[in-house]
């Protein structure tokens, strides 16, 4: 249950069926990070589309029981086991991709992996960077090169489910998992003038913390104001057929505001907490 700060930080929100419908039925739509959170549950709100589900995670049982809600709901689905940490796997993913018999009409990117830790214990664990990297950024950016010709045959669109702290100042712990998610995006948007002309829709979603498995083994965040998955799915589907090119909570422009203003500030602050707490965040 939503507490009242979660409902004024995250309000409801509702979509036009009709209009998704519209958008959806029938087509080829693809979802990466598939089996838990986000990417399950979208798979479930898009399966009553009749639509063609291309789901990829790394837990083959998992992504099989999400195949049979699918199928269940009217929908087909495919699923395609892989772990993108792993660039071979990656470019059988795209093999694969290539050879579907229809193409595909929408390619979301929604896996990624969330770490936070300190400089101090992040010495001797720079696999924490390559890692994360390579989930967060290179296999996102060469499934999305692998895709973009099917998607310019067919007008199609592509999603980055992104983070809201890429467009925020730098936070200390953060640095493997913001750096990540920024070149992503940066490299997301670099292209846009490209894909529209190319007839591709691309577009973003800048979500806030997230109710996942992904943050769950961080104790700090269990009193943390958090977002749904199911409200997060919602307004991915909603960004599907809304004219924008971007969705972000209400309040974000009141960081985004402070991020430009006051990186002196911010820089002092993060100064001082770390320095009274003295602690680390594994």
């Amino acid at each position: 249950m939503k507490t009242l700060k979660e409902q004024l930080l995250f309000p409801d929100v509702s979509i036009d069926k009709v209009k998704l419908a519209g958008k959806i039925s029938g087509k080829t739509i693809v979802i990466t990070g598939a089996s838990y959170g986000i990417g399950e549950q979208l798979a479930i709100l898009f399966s009553y589309y009749k639509v063609h589900l291309v789901l990829i995670a790394r837990t083959d049982l998992r992504l099989k029981e999400i195949a049979a809600i699918v199928t269940q709901n009217g929908s087909e689905c495919n699923i395609i086991p892989a772990n993108l940490y792993i660039e071979e796997e990656t470019d059988k993913v795209v093999d694969t991709l290539i050879n579907l018999p229809y193409g595909i009409d929408v390619f979301i990117s929604n896996a990624g992996k969330s770490i936070t830790r300190s400089l101090s214990l992040s010495l001797n664990r720079y696999h924490d960077f390559t890692r994360t990297n390579a989930l967060n950024y290179l296999a996102p950016v060469k499934l999305m090169i692998g895709v973009t010709p099917l998607l310019e045959t067919n007008r199609g669109q592509v999603i980055n489910v992104s983070s809201l702290n890429v467009l925020l100042l730098p936070a200390p712990k953060w640095a493997a998992y913001q750096a990540s998610k920024t070149a992503l995006d940066q490299w997301f948007r670099a292209n846009l003038a490209e894909w529209r002309i190319m007839g591709i829709k691309a577009k973003t979603i800048y979500l806030p913390l997230v109710r996942t498995r992904m943050i769950a083994p961080n104790e700090n965040y269990k009193n943390y104001p958090a977002m749904q998955p199911q409200q997060a799915a919602l307004r991915i589907a909603k960004l599907l057929y809304s004219p924008s090119r971007y969705s972000k909570p209400w309040w974000a422009v009141f960081p985004q505001v402070g991020s430009f203003f006051g990186r002196y500030i911010w820089e002092k602050l993060s100064f001082y907490y770390l320095n009274k707490h003295n602690e680390d965040t594994i």
